[in-house]
């Protein structure tokens, strides 16, 4: 009986990324929505759709950037297919601290709960700002951080009055 038990083990099922999208048809996408090219979270940049053919359905051309590397996809679907959208969640954090490796500390605003394992972004365009406003030290610091499919990154920040 034990080695019939141990037959079911699901463990890894939770972290397989399943239960971080869902589907929803092609044709109803739309530009600046967000779905999953080549098991990438993307944010849709263009969308075409050509004239139903003589033999199919009318197919859906979708460009895309992910929304972590901004590298660019190009995906064409059926109008009528389904494809999986990421379930792309946006939070804001203060920042409490960057230490040597570029870690930052971050604590959310409302909880209190602090979070250590997020890196300044790799793009100098962003990190580089938000080293030269913390080294300021003027004002607060909220960091805005996207997360799906498992992945988190700091995507931008703002200034804020230190006084709220």
């Amino acid at each position: 009986m034990s080695d019939h038990d141990e037959d079911h083990q699901f463990e890894g099922a939770a972290d397989s990324g399943a239960a971080a999208t869902f589907p929803k048809q092609c044709s109803a996408l739309r530009k600046g929505e967000h779905v999953m090219i080549k098991g990438r979270p993307c944010k849709i940049v263009e969308m075409s759709t050509s004239k139903t053919g003589k033999h199919g359905h009318a197919k859906v051309h979708m460009v895309a950037l992910d929304i972590f590397t901004g590298k660019k996809y190009e995906d064409i679907c059926p109008s009528t297919h389904n494809m999986d959208v990421p379930i792309v969640k946006k939070r804001e954090f203060m920042l409490m601290d960057i230490n040597a490796d570029g870690f930052l500390s971050l604590m959310d605003p409302e909880s209190c709960d602090t979070k250590d394992d997020l890196k300044l972004p790799e793009d100098a365009t962003l990190s580089t700002p938000i080293k030269e406003a913390f080294e300021k030290d003027e004002t607060g610091i909220m960091v805005t951080v996207f997360a799906a499919c498992g992945e988190e990154a700091v995507m931008g920040f703002k200034n804020m009055p230190k006084d709220q």
